[in-house]
């Protein structure tokens, strides 16, 4: 059993720059859907379009899945190389 926790990496603690840097991924990713998705209200409408950028729910769980793929990257690379 002893092997296989020395095999999990250290794992970041939630601070105001884990946050920061995943928000900012949020939002790149958002900017990234917003360009390239070509149907971007397809799907359920939300309650609100004018606040979710007229996505429909589709849109909304793709590039937010994105950006907290996108963040967990982020988080990890600056973590290992000591930034974060």
């Amino acid at each position: 059993m002893l092997p296989v926790l020395a095999a999990i990496p250290q794992t970041v603690a939630w601070s105001p720059k884990v946050a920061l840097v995943m928000i900012l991924s949020n939002i790149v990713a958002i900017a990234i859907g917003k360009a390239t998705i070509k149907i971007q209200n397809a799907g359920p409408a939300l309650p609100s379009p004018q606040l979710f950028g007229g996505f429909g729910l589709p849109a909304v769980l793709a590039t937010a899945s994105f950006g907290h793929i996108l963040g967990i990257g982020v988080i990890l690379g600056l973590a290992n190389i000591g930034n974060l």
